[in-house]
């Protein structure tokens, strides 16, 4: 029965990666895509980061603070 949950998730993650590639313009297909560049994965990835982290805490990913308040 485990093994069906892992199923889910595994199908979860992979319609959320196709749906960042498609918003983000990237051409990714089923199987291999050794043609994408880092960029275009690191882009992927990053969102999909973004992504967990805002669902997991409620909150949009943290910005770094770059004000100089002393």
């Amino acid at each position: 029965m485990a093994n069906s949950n892992n199923s889910n998730s595994k199908t979860s993650f992979d319609n959320m990666k196709y749906e960042i590639a498609n918003q983000l313009g990237i051409n990714l297909k089923q199987g291999y895509n050794g043609d994408l560049t880092s960029r275009e994965a690191g882009t992927i990835g990053g969102n999909i980061v973004k992504k967990v982290f805002q669902s997991y805490t409620g909150n949009q990913y943290p910005q770094l603070d770059t004000s100089n308040n002393k």
